[in-house]
């Protein structure tokens, strides 16, 4: 007997070898008996909707699979969030840090998750809160458009709340939340604050809040460490900041990052796992801290983390070190 009642199955449509899997996936279901809804499709006249009402839309699947990259990968988890369901990442594109099961092991791992075969992986997302409701102004929506598909819809917020208390919102950032400059003469001028006290003031050109899942992505980037995606904490990577302190800081979950534009700042992208999703100004402030949800990664396999590292990196051994010795693959090896 099955345990997968349902699946919504996210594709990213302009890979043919992506296309080529997502048929393997009808054929299974066929198989199986499990109904199968396209979901987030992207098209010309594409209107995206809420995480929420694309689950509802998609008759609350109990399984999303995503056939792409990461990018797709977060597309889904998007999507899964408002439900609380997991999410099997197939890889068919560059990087692939989040997918781990590729095209020739699609229909074994449908069938280890339907015969409860698989574990799963409880990944830290961010969430935020605002001082307003989040939106991008109009006009500049095409300038401040990342990626490819078309616009996510404004983000939500939770509620009448206290001004002082902020709007909670319905991000949940798989990777980053990141405030960043939008014009190349104005920088974004930024007071910082860990748990409601002001650390630094920057000028910088952006300013990242990631998860540890993120933290292989544009926070490396920009000089920032690299952490275990078991942990729990947050990590605040300045880009381009004007002044001597340019190192990141690791905060604890309990902790949060406050950020609040100054007045003579110039305006302020707000990206949500690469995607503008609102503007701010002088006067404006957010908060980033751990989501009260998780991701919920499917798993067919222990996950060693740090040998994907190594290899999607192409990380190589030191050249003086190699010279004097190899060191074993295991340590008990030695």
């Amino acid at each position: 007997m099955t345990t997968c009642g349902r699946i919504g199955l996210i594709v990213h449509t302009g890979r043919q070898a992506a296309v080529d899997a997502a048929a393997r996936v009808y054929e299974w279901a066929r198989e199986a008996g499990v109904p199968v809804v396209e979901m987030d499709v992207w098209d010309a006249a594409a209107t995206r909707r809420s995480a929420k009402s694309e689950m509802e839309a998609g008759g609350n699947p109990d399984l999303v699979v995503t056939i792409g990259g990461d990018g797709t990968f977060l597309r889904g988890v998007r999507v899964a969030v408002a439900r609380d369901v997991p999410v099997l990442g197939v890889n068919v594109g560059r990087v692939g840090f989040l997918t781990e099961v590729e095209p020739a092991e699609l229909r074994g791992a449908l069938e280890a998750y339907a015969d409860d075969r698989t574990f799963l992986e409880e990944r830290l997302l961010l969430g935020l809160t605002a001082s307003r409701q989040l939106d991008v102004p109009g006009g500049i929506d095409e300038l401040l458009r990342f990626g490819r598909g078309p616009a996510l819809p404004p983000v939500a917020t939770e509620g009448d709340t206290d001004p002082r208390d902020g709007f909670t919102t319905d991000v949940a950032a798989v990777n980053d939340i990141v405030f960043e400059k939008l014009a190349r003469d104005r920088q974004a001028s930024l007071g910082v604050y860990v748990d409601g006290r002001l650390f630094a003031s920057y000028s910088a050109d952006a300013l990242i809040v990631a998860s540890p899942t993120g933290s292989t992505a544009y926070s490396f980037a920009a000089g920032g460490p690299v952490l275990s995606p078991r942990l729990r904490a947050l990590v605040f990577t300045p880009v381009a900041p004007h002044m001597a302190f340019n190192r990141s800081l690791i905060l604890a979950p309990e902790e949060s990052v406050g950020v609040r534009v100054l007045e003579h700042s110039g305006q302020v992208a707000v990206s949500i796992d690469g995607q503008v999703r609102g503007v701010v100004g002088p006067g404006d402030w957010l908060s980033v801290s751990p989501s009260p949800h998780v991701a919920r990664l499917v798993r067919v396999r222990r996950s060693d983390f740090y040998a994907r590292l190594r290899d999607r990196f192409g990380l190589a051994d030191a050249p003086a070190a190699s010279a004097d010795g190899t060191a074993p693959v295991s340590f008990l090896d030695a």
